[in-house]
């Protein structure tokens, strides 16, 4: 491996830099956005139970609010259902976009990485042909040798590059969709919530779908 990356020059550096940005963003991400720990499926089930049963005090609502992101969004929406409809939705709204935001952490770095390794790549391999082109002036075409060494190393980055940009832009998009599909689903539950508190009309309490 560490003849790989000193053959491919000194851009394999930053492109092993990427990598290990990469994976690190992949890995924290996964762990982050469990469904568990994100929006638990049978949460407003529960929190209904205990409205039912008038035991949603402040020990419970702090614990909400620490349980998970649509726990935090549902507290948010609770400590504010006293003061009307309009207030609790805007409680509910502001929370969620906090939420999001902290969903997206990371996401940026990870877009950034997927695009600029390519970029290194490319300029790994023109930076290789350019030593082929000087070697070809000061030596000719006879050496193949030398020549082969700045086409190893043009291809090397460049393959380098791609094998980087590839996954981190597949995980990005993955991401970026499972982030969709959580904020939809808090969505569904946080009208629930304020349907059954300042509505008229029955709301299924059961598991999400």
């Amino acid at each position: 491996m560490f003849e790989l990356v000193k053959a491919g020059g000194w851009l394999m550096y930053p492109i092993l830099a990427c990598s290990v940005i990469a994976m690190g963003i992949i890995i924290e991400r996964f762990w982050s956005l469990r469904a568990s720990k994100v929006a638990p499926r049978k949460l407003l089930a529960q929190v209904w139970v205990w409205i039912q049963n008038t035991e949603l005090d402040k020990d419970k609502l702090r614990a909400l609010k620490q349980q998970s992101m649509l726990g935090s969004v549902f507290a948010a929406g609770l400590n504010n259902s006293s003061k009307g409809r309009e207030v609790m939705k805007e409680s509910l709204e502001e929370q969620a976009s906090h939420v999001a935001h902290e969903m997206e952490r990371y996401l940026n770095t990870l877009g950034t990485v997927a695009s600029i390794t390519p970029l290194l790549g490319l300029l790994g391999t023109v930076i290789g042909m350019i030593k082929v082109f000087n070697d070809i002036m000061l030596q000719g075409t006879g050496n193949a040798n030398v020549l082969a060494g700045g086409i190893s190393e043009a291809l090397i980055t460049t393959a380098a590059g791609l094998t980087v940009a590839i996954p981190a832009m597949i995980f990005y998009r993955y991401f970026t969709r499972k982030i969709d599909e959580h904020l939809v689903f808090m969505e569904q539950e946080s009208i629930k919530l304020v349907e059954v508190l300042q509505g008229n009309r029955k709301v299924d309490m059961s598991e999400g779908d």
